[in-house]
């Protein structure tokens, strides 16, 4: 059995006029050389929640008690969903939805106990194991359809409500959290010290517990709090990545997942400054180590997951494949455009790499 590097990287392309200047300047022989040589075909996976889940064999989107378990709750037999804590704030004719990145325990705890007191009748009840990751444990599951927090940050909120059935019932609730935190002593303490009010929070990623998670991969590395809290809960050796991007990665032992998140949350945010340093701390730490790794055969397969809301792509290279030296490299700005959805059928992750 060889060793196999997968990495997951969404955000790596970016569409449009813009590519170009995004990619003005950058060099990236490793990137481009993989993407090139590389068995390439449409992945389905159109966010990194899907993607997770699929290949930690997570049903139905059910992060919410994932997520709880690795916060070391325990979900038992109920229906769980995200319940994170957010601002709304009014922009022009907008109303847009911002993560709360700063939250103490005491102030996550006042928040829900105010809102368990509220919700009790109606069998809601809130919990806050960590200040930024809430969550509603309800008896049976609503039926409507909702948005992971990540899809809806910095855009209008009233685009994203949920919708279903029971979608009435449910935007009655979320018009009650926000006049209960709205006027709650502890945003006004937050007012004055110049922070955002927690005034509303975001539900998604709702689920029971899944009698066990997959286990795909021998460790992980991760710079973003979703994938660690899936290795976690998967009983999964995992590391965060470091914030400095200096220290080296060790990515030839084993079945190794690699998700650089980096990307994503720049595209997100809008910020080509953090997408452009991403990407070349991407090429220096991961990219160039790993194709030095299959050269000398310490590494037997490289597969690369580039996860968009549009399309996602797998492209898989292997010893042989990269020796395939006539094939050109082109530039990552002319990716995705230069893809043909016809080089293979969109297919699901597969459970484990190499597999």
């Amino acid at each position: 059995m060889g060793e196999h590097l997968h990495l997951a990287v969404p955000g790596l392309f970016i569409s449009g006029d813009g590519a170009e200047a995004a990619c003005a300047g950058l060099r990236l022989p490793a990137v481009e050389r993989l993407l090139a040589r590389a068995d390439t075909s449409v992945l389905d996976a159109p966010s990194m929640e899907a993607w997770l889940c699929a290949a930690f064999g997570v049903s139905d989107g059910a992060i919410a008690p994932v997520t709880l378990l690795a916060d070391g709750g325990e979900p038992g037999v109920d229906y769980w969903l995200r319940a994170d804590p957010v601002h709304l704030m009014l922009r022009g004719s907008e109303l847009i939805l911002r993560p709360v990145g700063t939250l103490a325990p005491e102030e996550a705890v006042q928040f829900c106990d105010t809102l368990n007191r509220h919700f009790a009748e109606q069998g809601l009840h809130f919990l806050a194991p960590h200040p930024q990751r809430w969550y509603l444990r309800m008896a049976d599951a609503p039926r409507v359809a909702m948005h992971a927090l990540a899809e809806v940050a910095g855009r209008d909120v009233r685009h994203y409500m949920a919708q279903g059935a029971d979608a009435l019932t449910w935007h009655t609730v979320f018009n009650e959290i926000q006049m209960l935190l709205y006027t709650h002593p502890v945003n006004d303490a937050r007012d004055a010290r110049g922070e955002w009010a927690v005034n509303s929070v975001w539900t998604w990623g709702g689920g029971r517990a899944p009698e066990a998670l997959g286990a795909p991969f021998s460790r992980v590395y991760a710079d973003d709090p979703l994938t660690l809290a899936f290795a976690q809960a998967a009983g999964i050796e995992h590391f965060a990545l470091p914030r400095d991007r200096a220290r080296p990665i060790n990515l030839e032992q084993g079945d190794t997942l690699l998700v650089w998140d980096g990307l994503g949350r720049a595209v997100a945010d809008g910020d080509l400054a953090a997408w452009r340093d991403s990407l070349q701390a991407l090429e220096r730490l991961c990219m160039v180590p790993a194709l030095d790794a299959l050269r000398r055969g310490r590494l037997d397969t490289v597969t690369l997951d580039v996860v968009q809301d549009t399309r996602s792509w797998q492209f898989t290279l292997t010893r042989g494949a990269a020796r395939r030296f006539w094939r050109r490299t082109r530039r990552l700005s002319r990716y995705p455009a230069a893809l043909k959805p016809s080089l293979a059928a969109a297919r699901p992750l597969a459970a484990a790499p190499g597999s």
